[in-house]
């Protein structure tokens, strides 16, 4: 069976790399840039500070700062008019997975047209987006380099996963040192994502072993630093290898696709405005618990991984090791234990598990379920 494998055409990344990047965005021989930004990087300065290393390579900018946590489809529109009326000839996306995403759903609308909703599944565009340049501030969601872009319906309260290969960014910047500022919680869920994205990856029925090597290396990576930069943000040597293990999980979901973890989470999101990351972490070991009946020898590799010791495990022991040392992890980086916790309510349930069983991210989960199933692991999750 074939298999093609997605990634940006060129991908920087090292502490201090930002200024190379410069000088590769000036060589693509843009005039104006369109920075998507959230309030909060833009009222520190960050996004003004991009702006003024743009302007030393002779590029202008203009700032929009609506890319709000779980970007909407009004975000998309808003950013896509002022594109419009600014004339900028590419766009570059600065922060976590919200404002890539809301500039992956700018960028596509201004070369395709219509709306963002328009293109909801797999490649339903038809022609390249604006050429999009991300700039990446989180160790996490591998937005940055990704075909994906997740973006809530506000009036269906469904968060829409578009999967397009026109989605995917020119050049990714991950730079450790844009990182630092994270607070311990922004750390320890975006941590939780690239956990998520490598192991359901690893599970997925679509993984290769391209796709495997890159997600067991990001399980490594993100077992041994994630509790070290939750616990010292300004440890530059563990922010610069969870830059590296978002980025190899992000290489892993983006071939391999994912699995019921993000098909679920993907609902709370749209439901009721919860952090992703959050949402995947409080998943991940009810959704492997569910799968481990027919993956428990790659669940063994996923616990192995993650430094368990399984010598003499049978695959069902090895599997709950994985479980295991997922919990602990997520203790470990002060997760929350529960749905309950987040303000979910049982009585959505049914509702949330039936949107859920119709995102694409679901198809490649290694085992199938039904409307009860699904039903039944979100209540497993309180």
């Amino acid at each position: 069976m074939s298999s093609t494998f997605f990634i940006p055409a060129v991908n920087i990344m090292g502490i201090g790399c930002l200024d190379e990047a410069m000088d590769a965005i000036r060589q693509y021989g843009f005039r104006k840039a369109f920075i998507v930004t959230d309030a909060g990087l833009a009222k520190a300065g960050v996004a003004s500070m991009i702006a003024g290393k743009l302007a030393l390579q002779d590029i202008d900018s203009v700032i929009f700062d609506g890319a709000k946590p779980n970007p909407s489809i009004a975000n998309v529109e808003h950013g896509l008019g002022l594109l419009k009326e600014t004339r900028c000839d590419f766009v570059v996306s600065l922060g976590g997975g919200s404002p890539h995403d809301c500039a992956k759903g700018i960028a596509l609308c201004a070369t395709n047209g219509g709306q963002i909703r328009d293109y909801e599944g797999v490649d339903r565009s038809t022609k390249p987006q604006l050429p999009l340049i991300a700039i990446n501030t989180t160790a996490g969601t591998a937005s940055e380099m990704t075909r994906f872009c997740i973006i809530t319906d506000e009036s269906r309260h469904v968060k829409m996963a578009i999967v397009d290969r026109n989605v995917t960014p020119l050049l990714s910047v991950n730079d450790p040192d844009l990182m630092v500022a994270m607070p311990q919680g922004l750390t320890a869920a975006t941590g939780m994502d690239a956990l998520t994205h490598a192991i359901e990856a690893y599970v997925s029925t679509a993984a290769t072993p391209i796709t495997d090597a890159c997600a067991l290396k990001a399980i490594t990576l993100i077992s041994h630093n994630l509790r070290l930069v939750v616990q010292d943000g300004e440890d530059l040597g563990a922010r610069e290898n969870m830059a590296y293990a978002q980025f190899l999980a992000g290489m892993a979901f983006n071939n391999a696709s994912l699995g019921f973890v993000h098909a679920m989470a993907h609902q709370l999101g749209g439901f009721y405005d919860l952090p992703h990351g959050v949402c995947n972490a409080v998943l991940l070991p009810h959704v492997q618990s569910f799968n481990a009946q027919v993956c428990a020898v790659r669940l063994t590799d996923v616990a192995h991984a993650m430094g368990a010791d399984i010598r003499g495990f049978s695959p069902e022991e090895g599997a709950q090791a994985a479980i295991e040392a997922i919990r602990r992890l997520a203790l470990d980086v002060d997760i929350p234990a529960g749905l309950r916790e987040l303000g979910v309510r049982l009585n959505d349930i049914p509702t949330l598990a039936s949107n859920a069983l119709k995102d694409a991210c679901g198809v490649t989960n290694p085992r199938a379920a039904d409307q009860r199933q699904i039903e039944e692991i979100f209540r497993s999750a309180f």
